[in-house]
């Protein structure tokens, strides 16, 4: 793509990360989906920092 043409890229068999990627792009104009996704990043992140923990317990 010729610059400042903006490319947005998923790798391939990413489908989850691809409507994600959509999910985001909708949400700038639908404050409800906002809201939704903001919800989904909330439980991803809690879900990785209990994974995290129970690796790092694992390790003691």
């Amino acid at each position: 793509m010729p610059n400042g043409i903006p490319v947005a890229t998923v790798a391939i068999g990413g489908a989850r990360n691809a409507g994600i990627l959509a999910a985001r792009i909708l949400a700038t104009s639908d404050p409800e989906l906002a809201k939704r996704l903001e919800a989904f990043a909330a439980e991803n992140n809690a879900r990785a920092v209990a994974m995290d923990e129970e690796v790092r317990g694992s390790r003691q």
